[in-house]
């Protein structure tokens, strides 16, 4: 596996990973690195195909656009469908990280989307999705939060202290986002954040008001509006623009570089 990546995980469901993912790609893509996305497993009826004919996530078609990528099913190997979620493609965790390894071999970077929560208690012992992605491709991560549905600091205190202490070693630094209002008045937050997880905040992230579906949507999209073209390059401009500007990229492009090796 040649390329370096680096994962978002979130406090839960919607908190904005794809975005944040999405926004990664499009950096990592303007500042000269061949960027591609991953996500191991998709819920979603919000589905495209690829010019192979395979049928992927639609997130996962916007992040490969925003990256520059052609989209292909290796960015999203597990889809679930409504109404009984049954896998378009059946597939295991060995097939699951070979997809990953393809991308590995082609792409300078992969941008790697969590699903869910990763302290989903029941289910880790055969997770596929979140930490243990992140241990397979020796990927660091990065943890979202969403500050507008508020709990930010349960939610990411929270998620912390219930990883393994193995997987904590994982999370190298906390985002907050979809903040809304001035953000240096939550410096305050940032540092309180920062003192009960004993981990950095990246940056916080202010709402965005965008035109592209996230993750969850439950409508199903008439995919032929998201061929790449000129509104679309300008909400991925917008998106990595604003991110870019919230988040400290000397931090990211440090945990990039160092990934799970350097201790």
């Amino acid at each position: 596996m040649s390329a370096k990546p680096i994962m978002i995980q979130g406090t839960s469901s919607g908190v904005g990973k794809t975005i944040i993912t999405m926004a990664l790609c499009r950096i990592f893509k303007q500042d000269g690195y061949k960027t591609a996305p991953f996500k191991s497993q998709n819920m979603t009826p919000n589905t495209a195909f690829t010019e192979n004919g395979d049928e992927i996530a639609v997130s996962q078609l916007l992040q490969a656009y925003a990256a520059g990528a052609e989209p292909v099913a290796d960015m999203n190997p597990i889809l679930l469908k409504p109404p009984n979620f049954r896998a378009s493609r059946k597939i295991d965790l060995f097939e699951v990280m070979a997809a990953y390894s393809r991308l590995a071999a082609m792409y300078d970077v992969i941008v790697i989307e969590g699903a869910g929560s990763p302290v989903e208690l029941n289910l880790n012992k055969n997770d596929i999705v979140n930490m243990g992605i992140a241990v397979r491709a020796g990927a660091p991560v990065l943890l979202v939060a969403d500050i507008d549905r508020g709990g930010v600091f349960a939610s990411l205190f929270g998620t912390v202290e219930l990883l393994e202490k193995t997987e904590k070693e994982y999370i190298k630094a906390l985002v907050v986002n979809r903040f809304r209002g001035d953000i240096p008045s939550f410096d305050s937050g940032v540092a309180i954040i920062e003192n009960i997880t004993a981990l950095p905040v990246a940056g916080v992230v202010p709402y965005i008001d965008l035109k592209i579906p996230e993750e969850d949507s439950l409508y199903n999209p008439d995919a032929s509006q998201y061929q790449p073209g000129e509104n679309l390059e300008s909400q991925f401009d917008l998106i990595a623009d604003t991110v870019r500007k919230s988040l400290d990229m000397e931090m990211i492009y440090k945990i990039l570089n160092d990934g799970m090796h350097h201790e």
